[in-house]
């Protein structure tokens, strides 16, 4: 098990105003002004009182009582003096308050579990991790030990006196939102798992109430678009690969879930009718072709399966070192991978492809055999230049993401008093 601190700058993206629905009530008039006072100051601050007014446009009077209640609820500080620029008073700019809240991610994934703490600046405060393949592993074993690091991570939030407002857990298959159930987890060997009933079951401390279950994808999706670090883009698909592959697709600042939720199984995409068979049931699914457990035999880095973050390290050293198994097995794997990215991409019609998970460490010698498909592929590319990157994020964003996904309600209702864990 390995534990380290992350710090970032980053400050998760909100919801932009225009977006939201119109408030119908008085409290939800409040609630909506708290929402973009809080905003302006995440986004723009620090701000003075009278320069949120400017920009939120509500009146100093409206912009003074939410602050005194933003303040009161720690979210936002009072920074020093600031010296007036015409005639007044000195006054004082406010700034977002990192360690108003926090939230936890949790990812379960094929090969190995992993935690975070992330404050509302965006802060990784806390990570740690537990390598090692889950596919022989019991349900209940598996969700033991998950829940063991999301006790831990409580732990340290506390320890550093942040408040956590909620939990959220990335697995990698089929999600029923509304049941908050694991409908389908191939790699894994899951059906129909009560995940959130059986976390809160195994845990040791008090969990808020607040606990969220979804696609890791999807998760990593949000986690590029809630840190910023897709290129600005409003439409982009995030492309996560490990053992499994999938894809977080963001429309116009929205993650798109389809009618059931059930988008974004890329990796279940057919590119070899006649290759290997999947542990769907199907033959030659891209993750079969292009994960990780297909790129580390090609590579010669193992014999038997043996998969985690141990195992790449080794691969990243030989292709380093212009090992050339290793180099053809990526390319290989970038080239059928190039054939998922144009479907995409000629569904979606976004113009940036974000490579995220062990993609992201193997961008390098990817990008050239990927490349070359989509430009054969994609029928607009031409006209329309496609923009594919490495993820900053890596193989953290699902985790990110999940952490970041309780602070969301958060802001979108920042007055809303703290659930107590229980």
């Amino acid at each position: 098990m390995s534990t380290e601190s992350q710090p970032s700058s980053r400050v998760p993206a909100v919801a932009r105003s225009g977006d939201r629905p119109r408030p119908t009530d008085q409290a939800d008039v409040r609630r909506h002004n708290a929402s973009l006072v809080l905003e302006s100051v995440m986004v723009d601050g620090p701000l003075s009182r009278a320069r949120v007014a400017a920009r939120t446009g509500l009146t100093r009077a409206t912009v003074g009582s939410i602050v005194d209640d933003l303040l009161g609820a720690l979210l936002i500080t009072e920074q020093g003096t600031r010296t007036p620029t015409g005639v007044g008073r000195p006054g004082t700019d406010l700034a977002l308050n990192p360690g108003g809240g926090a939230g936890i991610g949790l990812e379960i994934n094929v090969d190995g579990l992993a935690a975070v703490v992330v404050d509302l600046g965006g802060t990784v405060r806390h990570r740690v991790s537990r390598s090692g393949d889950q596919r022989g592993r019991a349900t209940s074993a598996v969700l033991r030990s998950a829940a063991k690091l999301v006790d831990d991570a409580m732990a340290a939030a506390y320890d550093e006196g942040l408040s956590v407002r909620g939990v959220g857990v990335a697995v990698p298959g089929l999600v029923d939102l509304a049941e908050q159930v694991v409908r389908l987890a191939p790699n894994l060997g899951w059906t129909d798992v009560r995940v959130v009933e059986r976390l809160r079951l195994y845990a040791v401390t008090a969990w808020p109430d607040s606990i969220t279950l979804d696609n890791e994808a999807n998760l990593a999706a949000l986690g590029e678009l809630w840190s910023g670090d897709h290129g600005g883009a409003e439409s982009f698909v995030l492309v996560n690969g490990d053992v499994g592959v999938g894809a977080g697709v963001v429309l116009d600042g929205r993650l798109h879930r389809g009618s059931r939720g059930f988008s974004g199984e890329l990796g279940h995409l057919t590119v070899a009718p006649d290759g290997p068979e999947c542990r769907c049931g199907a033959r030659g699914c891209l993750e079969q072709v292009a994960g990780l457990d297909w790129i580390l035999r090609q590579a010669g880095v193992r014999d038997e399966p043996r998969i985690g973050e141990d195992a790449v390290a080794p691969l990243l050293a030989r292709l380093t070192s212009g090992d050339g198994r290793a180099i053809s097995a990526v390319r290989e794997a970038g080239g059928s991978l190039g054939v998922g990215v144009a479907a995409l991409v000629n569904l979606f019609d976004v113009d940036t492809v974000v490579l995220g998970g062990i993609f992201a460490p193997l961008f390098p010698w990817l990008d050239q055999p990927l490349s070359a498909v989509v430009r054969r592929r994609v029928l607009s590319a031409r006209w329309a230049p496609l923009h594919i990157t490495a993820s900053r994020l890596g193989r953290d964003a699902a985790v990110i993401g999940a952490g970041q996904a309780p602070l969301q309600s958060l802001l979108a209702d920042p007055l809303a008093p703290i659930a107590e864990a229980g």
